[in-house]
């Protein structure tokens, strides 16, 4: 039962034929998307690599087509590749199609907010690696895309965010009731949304900002108009 690599082909079928529609003409952000896209996979990949290796979650060989890269099966692989697509996919739609960023009023207030549930909760976690080093890392992403962009992007950046947990759930919920991935919970506080890792809301943050800070920052030094020298 290959229900992990069906699961990566639903998350993706739907923003790729969808990627040519007139109005997002997704297809031609693909010289930013697919850079972001390969820097973030291979971090990720990387990271999972070694929490595989730890113990910290591994997966269930049933529900696998049986091709791995290192420890990693291949629909881990994809999944760094097709959630980021159609989360990003997603994140232009909104932009398109909604013309006011109607968060970008409460950016500040969201951002420390959150900040300090996720420096609070890591500090005091230090010996759950998952809980630590992924609200840690989140805490460190946001420095460093607000040193770039300040609030520029964050109004659209939690609309997005707001509507990807619809296929969140959905997808990270078979992932975890079957189990398709399984969790060490000497790793993670052992919170639940539904079979879900609390912990998971906030590594898809991650793997989110990171890409779409890459995506727009390629985007923005796009747009800037290069300065012709002035003949002497």
């Amino acid at each position: 039962m290959y229900i992990y690599l069906y699961l990566n082909i639903f998350t993706i079928l739907f923003p790729l034929l969808l990627s040519f529609d007139k109005k997002v003409a997704f297809y031609k952000n693909w010289p930013w998307l697919f850079p972001a896209i390969l820097i973030n996979a291979i971090l990720f990949i990387i990271w999972d690599i070694l929490f595989t290796d730890a113990g910290v979650w591994g997966f269930n060989e049933a529900y696998l087509c049986g091709l791995y890269f290192y420890n990693l099966p291949i629909e881990e692989i994809l999944f760094f590749i097709t959630v980021p697509y159609a989360c990003i996919f997603i994140y232009d739609v909104l932009i398109a199609y909604i013309e006011k960023d109607f968060l970008q009023p409460y950016t500040k207030v969201i951002a420390i907010s959150l900040l300090v549930i996720l420096i609070v909760v890591a500090l005091l976690n230090l010996d759950k690696l998952y809980t630590s080093i992924t609200f840690g890392l989140l805490v460190l992403m946001y420095g460093v895309h607000y040193y770039y962009f300040k609030t520029k992007f964050l109004g659209r950046f939690y609309q997005m965010y707001l509507v990807h947990l619809i296929p969140f759930l959905l997808v990270n919920g078979v992932l975890t009731y079957l189990p398709i991935v399984w969790y060490n919970n000497t790793y993670n506080l052992g919170l639940r949304i539904i079979t879900i890792p609390i912990e998971d809301s906030m590594y898809s943050m991650l793997m989110l900002l990171l890409p779409i800070s890459i995506y727009e920052g390629l985007r923005q030094r796009k747009s800037v108009p290069k300065q012709v020298p002035l003949p002497v």
